[in-house]
């Protein structure tokens, strides 16, 4: 983390990167697309689902939405996979978002302190718990989303491979899913990042002392006490590119290749057949 700065007399540490609050933005709008066009599909006899689909342009219209913005978040994936091995092998930072058990004892902790059995809050790194468990439910909902997607986007392919029921019962945990991952970014994150204590972090890159002694305390003794590991010396930097790049091109071009098989796997009908007369 970068070293701290002064932002209208308070304050600041550098939180998050440019590339890092962009990916934010992509998948906010992808989520939220994806969201305005699942759920109405979800809950097609409606009323207020079939007055969506109709503002949209239709259900036809509102089906390639979908799949644009599915497109969209597997793009984002793929990137942020690439993001995360750099920093790993490369930059060698430790693997912040791994859960650990004291990530259990931060959680009892903060618990007993909500109920006021415990006078002053757990001291937690640059990632606490919360914010492990969001990320980690990302990636459990993206594989979910991922593989039910598929079947209903292949159906035919499917169904060669397994029961015709594992269809509908694709179509039940991919809506589910998803139904759960909007309760959550609505209840779960709005409450935590936005009403409890309004962080813009994610948006100016920046956060204030207060929510650093609130949410990351042993960061902030990290930074302040001159601790912070130094990048790799420019000779190491080097010989892990020369590792890191061609396995990160060959990566991606096979990643990307998957996402075009995803989409083109299977000539599904998007046009409703007109019915004889």
């Amino acid at each position: 983390m970068a070293t701290e700065k002064k932002t209208r007399g308070r304050e600041a540490f550098q939180r998050f990167t440019l590339s890092q609050r962009i990916e934010h933005i992509i998948l906010v709008v992808a989520f939220t697309g994806l969201a305005l066009t699942g759920l109405p599909q979800k809950f097609a006899l409606q009323p207020w689902a079939e007055t969506m689909i109709a503002f949209m342009g239709g259900i036809e219209r509102v089906r390639i939405i979908h799949r644009v913005m599915a497109a969209v978040l597997m793009l984002e994936t793929i990137y942020h996979g690439g993001v995360v091995t750099y920093k790993l092998y490369v930059l060698r930072q430790p693997p912040y978002m791994l859960p650990s058990f004291q990530d259990v004892r931060d959680m009892i902790y903060i618990i007993a302190y909500n109920l006021g059995l415990r006078d002053e809050r757990p001291k937690m790194g640059r990632f606490n718990f919360e914010e492990k468990m969001e990320y980690w439910a990302v990636v459990w909902g993206l594989a979910i989303m991922g593989v039910t997607g598929f079947m209903m986007w292949n159906p035919i392919t499917t169904t060669h491979l397994l029961p015709g029921q594992v269809v509908p019962a694709a179509k039940s945990a991919h809506g589910n899913e998803a139904l759960l991952a909007v309760l959550a970014i609505i209840i779960w994150h709005m409450y935590n990042e936005h009403i409890s204590h309004f962080n813009t972090s994610i948006f100016t890159g920046k956060i204030d002392r207060e929510t650093m002694e609130k949410k990351h305390a042993l960061e902030l003794e990290v930074i302040e006490s001159g601790r912070v590991p130094p990048p790799p010396p420019p000779e190491v930097y080097r010989k892990r590119m020369r590792v890191f790049v061609p396995f990160a091109v060959v990566m991606t071009i096979l990643l990307l290749a998957g996402v075009v098989w995803f989409i083109t796997f299977e000539q599904t009908a998007i046009a409703t057949i007109p019915p004889p007369p």
